[in-house]
């Protein structure tokens, strides 16, 4: 089944390669959607694939994510899934 999930993450998640890690773990999962800085210093993820794939990347946010940063609150919000995505990016 697929999903589409949007998360805030809070902490010390900007200027500590978050986006890049993200990225990464994203690209590794075969997730489509995007990681990009918030005015607020919260980094925003958008992410869209199968539930196990879904689950597996939340659960790599709640054991931290990358080693570099310090998560102190994410806010997941279940969508409805698009088909008008088609990779994973970095936006700016």
């Amino acid at each position: 089944m697929i999903k589409q999930v949007k998360i805030q993450v809070s902490g010390r998640v900007q200027g500590v390669g978050f986006r890049f890690f993200t990225h990464q773990q994203a690209k590794k999962l075969g997730l489509f959607g995007y990681v990009k800085n918030l005015d607020n210093g919260d980094v925003e993820i958008l992410i869209q694939g199968d539930s196990l794939q879904i689950t597996k990347f939340t659960e790599w946010l709640n054991q931290g994510g990358p080693s570099s940063a310090r998560i102190s609150n994410l806010n997941i919000c279940e969508l409805a899934p698009k088909n008008d995505l088609t990779s994973f990016n970095i936006r700016y």
